[in-house]
């Protein structure tokens, strides 16, 4: 008996030092399941956010800084010599009364690489994060300033710099503005804007069936804005259950046309980015019942390519508007007994 008694110590001991936090060393030929999915010691390396830079002779990603905790440098690489050049440190994308560096969700320059947009504090809409706040970098300067002016926070969608590097377009609230870079002034270019009037970007079913988010595009001599606009009176509400934030559940309503129920109308048209009225063009069909899958300026300022797909999705019809008078002329229609899937 006390033999058995000895040899139960001795195999139960150092399960009790394990534990109390007295562990051997983990044989590192086996595969356990924290090391799987808790250490990430077997997750893939990602390149991150890259761009690229000298018409592709080199490109520049985010690393994190060494002189800046939690900050992160853009930093550029020569693809042929791997040469390493940091190019916006973390230093410089600290605001004022603050002391770390903003956070990067994402980031562009301008074509001639003197300014820099940074989006940042971030909020998801529908699938992704497409609301947030902008800030703007002189890399000549090195001053820092945020875009909106007085808007509340994490309410810009789609900032983007406009052909010729001295204005922002931008979604705020459903509405498209415009803000002068020397002075940051602010031209609204549409008013209509609220709950079912959204310019410059989409409903659920947009981004859901066509993968369409940002609404807007600048013309390629930047002086006018080409966008959508839906109207989504009437389409039904469809209510959804949270109960995963607290204790007690809360209902989510989101507009979702069903089968055969009320759709988004949708139009294009065409304003200055000095503001004024905006030319709407003419196309056919019941808006209800047709997407406008595509849009896009065509070689001049003057005609803007459109593509409309029925609602069924099996006749797809190119259009060529001109901008001036709001005409278009179809210049193909693709139809199919199955469906069709619009190709950009």
């Amino acid at each position: 008996m006390k033999k058995i008694i000895y040899i139960l110590f001795f195999v139960i001991l150092p399960v009790i030092y394990a534990k109390d936090g007295i562990t051997t060393e983990v044989d590192s030929s086996l595969l356990t399941i924290d090391r799987i999915f808790l250490n990430r010691e077997f997750s893939a390396k990602g390149l991150g956010q890259t761009q690229w830079f000298d018409y592709g002779d080199s490109y520049a990603k985010l690393e994190s800084s060494e002189n800046l905790k939690s900050g992160e440098d853009i930093v550029k690489y020569d693809v042929q010599s791997g040469k390493r050049e940091i190019i916006v440190p973390a230093e410089k994308l600290i605001t004022k009364g603050d002391s770390l560096a903003l956070e990067i969700d994402s980031y562009s320059f301008t074509e001639d690489k003197t300014k820099l947009l940074i989006f940042t504090n971030t909020k998801k809409v529908w699938r992704r994060n497409t609301r947030g706040d902008y800030y703007v970098l002189d890399l000549v300067s090195w001053n820092l300033e945020k875009l909106g002016g007085e808007a509340k926070p994490s309410t810009l969608m789609f900032a983007t710099f406009s052909p010729d590097n001295k204005k922002v377009a931008y979604v705020r609230e459903n509405n498209l503005y415009v803000e002068q870079l020397n002075n940051h002034k602010i031209k609204t270019l549409t008013k209509s804007g609220s709950k079912t009037i959204i310019n410059g970007t989409f409903d659920w079913v947009y981004e859901e069936e066509l993968d369409l988010r940002n609404g807007f595009r600048w013309s390629p001599d930047g002086k006018r804005i080409a966008y959508w606009q839906l109207d989504a009176e009437g389409v039904g509400v469809f209510y959804m259950i949270n109960n995963t934030d607290s204790i007690y559940s809360r209902i989510i309503p989101v507009q979702y046309p069903k089968v055969g129920t009320t759709n988004s109308a949708c139009r294009v048209g065409v304003v200055s980015a000095d503001g004024g009225k905006t030319k709407w063009f003419d196309i056919p069909g019941d808006p209800r019942n047709n997407y406008i899958s595509y849009m896009e300026w065509a070689a001049s300022s003057e005609d803007v390519l459109i593509q409309q797909l029925n609602r069924v999705q099996n006749k797809n019809s190119v259009y060529l508007g001109e901008v001036k008078s709001g005409k278009i002329n179809n210049i193909f229609t693709d139809e199919d007994e199955a469906w069709l899937e619009t190709v950009n």
